[in-house]
């Protein structure tokens, strides 16, 4: 039987799933996505979901939707996430760069229910290597959102950048501004909710040598031997995920030209 066919508009963009319909709406710009090891992905690990049927949107009519439970574990050529304790639904993008700077954008969603799984190990986004190890994280730890550093192929320094408290129940919006190198002219600045100073500063190497870069988002469950039985279910949601070469083209909830006049200084 054929495979039925889903094209999600997003902007200019489009993201191919399982399914039959398409929906239109304003939640990517800038990069196209794929799912993260598609194998066991279910319907409800990412789903695009609007304001008018009660979800939390953070501008426009859509949201997207991450959803992990007990057993989401997938697999791939040379990896088995089933067989190293890892849990996911993740997209990623088909883009990836290997220098220059770059500005990203993601606005980030945790319910008020959102349950802490610490000392699990829980990403909710990444900037990874191709075919290596992933040199930015964005951990939830034991709450709130923690920048993890690992250029050095471990986690290396981690600087906590929202707290518990702030996370739940609203938006968060999260700019990253950064020149790929690994070189030490490297740089990686983290701008949350409009500030026009960083809450997480980095100055030297960005990447391996030869690496590309991408990006990934969703939830990302590690060592989930660390957790008593089976993990509780857990739901994020992620709006105006964006990449541009400028911060204006990135997002429209930071004082760009300040930011950017700060940057040259």
């Amino acid at each position: 039987m054929k495979q039925a066919c889903f094209v999600l508009l997003i902007g200019m963009f489009s993201i191919s799933l399982a399914g039959c319909q398409t929906i239109s709406g304003d939640t990517v710009s800038g990069w196209s996505l794929k799912k993260s090891l598609p194998a066991n992905f279910k319907g409800y690990g990412y789903q695009v979901v609007s304001k008018a049927d009660g979800h939390p949107v953070r501008a426009g009519d859509n949201a997207l939707r991450f959803e992990v439970r007990a057993g989401d574990c997938s697999w791939g050529p040379g990896w088995n996430d089933c067989d190293n304790g890892r849990e996911r639904h993740e997209m990623l993008s088909t883009d990836s760069w290997s220098g220059g700077e770059g500005w990203y954008h993601w606005s980030i969603y945790l319910p008020e229910d959102y349950p802490i799984i610490y000392p699990v190990k829980v990403a909710l986004g990444q900037f990874h290597q191709k075919g290596s190890h992933p040199v930015w994280m964005f951990q939830n730890g034991n709450g709130g959102y923690i920048v993890d550093n690992q250029t050095s192929g471990l986690s290396g320094w981690m600087t906590p950048i929202l707290t518990d408290g702030e996370m739940r129940g609203k938006w968060n919006d999260i700019l990253v501004h950064a020149r790929w190198t690994s070189e030490r002219d490297g740089f990686f600045y983290v701008y949350v909710n409009g500030e026009t100073e960083p809450r997480h500063s980095w100055s030297g190497p960005t990447k391996k040598p030869g690496q590309q870069v991408y990006f990934k988002f969703g939830i990302y469950r590690s060592f989930m031997w660390r957790y008593p039985g089976d993990a509780p279910t857990q739901i994020v949601y992620f709006d105006a995920v964006n990449r541009a070469s400028t911060c204006s083209d990135a997002t429209k909830f930071f004082d760009c030209p300040a930011i950017e006049a700060r940057s040259t200084s």
